[in-house]
């Protein structure tokens, strides 16, 4: 898993089972017709909201029973991101993927714990850490027993508003840590703190960074996706309109074409 371009994606925060297995199904659809490998992301809890009435999810026994029901519904792995050591075994039991978050990169019993689980574990690279710097996070997941690590780029923090995304980041994790480098193209348009103490965003951004990042060499894509954005509990204003991915990934398509033909196409080493 992750040893070929995949596409991670998925609503911010697990609604109810029809919205979920809805994303699902269309997703299921589009790795199909395009030849893409998907994964099926979701979250049972968002224990880093911004604020401490914001929605934080269905909970973890609630969560994990949607996410078996998408798998069930759809044939899609999954991937589900823990806080907390102790979620992450009984997370195991249904995600494929364990996800690390950006502001939890460094926390070495939790990479320790989710890497002792067996499964793969994707590493969220924090705002502030260098591409280098995301080496001992990776160390520490394979040494617990992750049979293998990818690392997500999510930008950088730019003054106190603003992220940046250096299309060098990929080169540079992969060099480092020798995994595979994913590209986070909905949250890397976040504005922290823009709206009202809450993460505002600017999703009209995100196929130019996509486009920008796939030709850059990123080994796959982390997109929030959801049928009504403005509704969504969580992170709506940067998630990508649902249906505005088919033709966003039909262009991924093509410049990873255009990219195999002049031999340009990075190799994945998911170490």
């Amino acid at each position: 898993m992750l040893q070929r371009f995949t596409l991670i994606a998925g609503p911010c925060l697990l609604e109810h089972d029809g919205l979920n297995v809805e994303i699902g199904r269309q997703l299921a659809s589009l790795s199909s017709a395009l030849g893409i490998s998907v994964v099926f992301k979701g979250s049972f809890d968002k224990a880093n909201r911004s604020r401490g009435d914001s929605p934080r999810g269905p909970g973890l026994d609630g969560g994990l029973e949607q996410l078996r029901h998408v798998r069930e519904e759809t044939g899609l792995p999954i991937l589900t991101d823990v806080h907390e050591v102790d979620q992450a075994a009984e997370a195991a039991r249904v995600a494929d993927i364990l996800q690390i978050p950006a502001f939890l990169c460094r926390q070495t019993d939790l990479l320790r714990a989710a890497g002792a689980t067996g499964k793969v574990v994707n590493i969220k690279k924090g705002q502030w850490m260098t591409p280098e710097e995301m080496l001992g996070a990776v160390e520490k997941t394979r040494e617990a027993g992750a049979p293998s690590v990818a690392v997500t780029e999510r930008g950088t923090f730019f003054g106190y508003g603003d992220l940046i995304v250096d299309m060098r980041s990929f080169q540079r994790i992969r060099e480092a840590c020798r995994v595979p480098v994913i590209f986070d193209g909905t949250h890397s348009l976040q504005r922290p703190g823009l709206i009202s103490g809450s993460s505002g965003g600017t999703p009209e951004f995100v196929p130019a960074l996509v486009r920008a990042a796939v030709a850059a060499g990123c080994d796959g894509l982390f997109l929030e996706v959801h049928p009504d954005p403005r509704s969504a509990p969580s992170d709506g204003s940067s998630m990508l309109p649902l249906d505005e991915l088919k033709p966003l990934l039909e262009r991924v398509v093509a410049i990873r074409a255009a990219l195999a033909e002049v031999d340009l196409e990075p190799s994945v080493s998911t170490g």
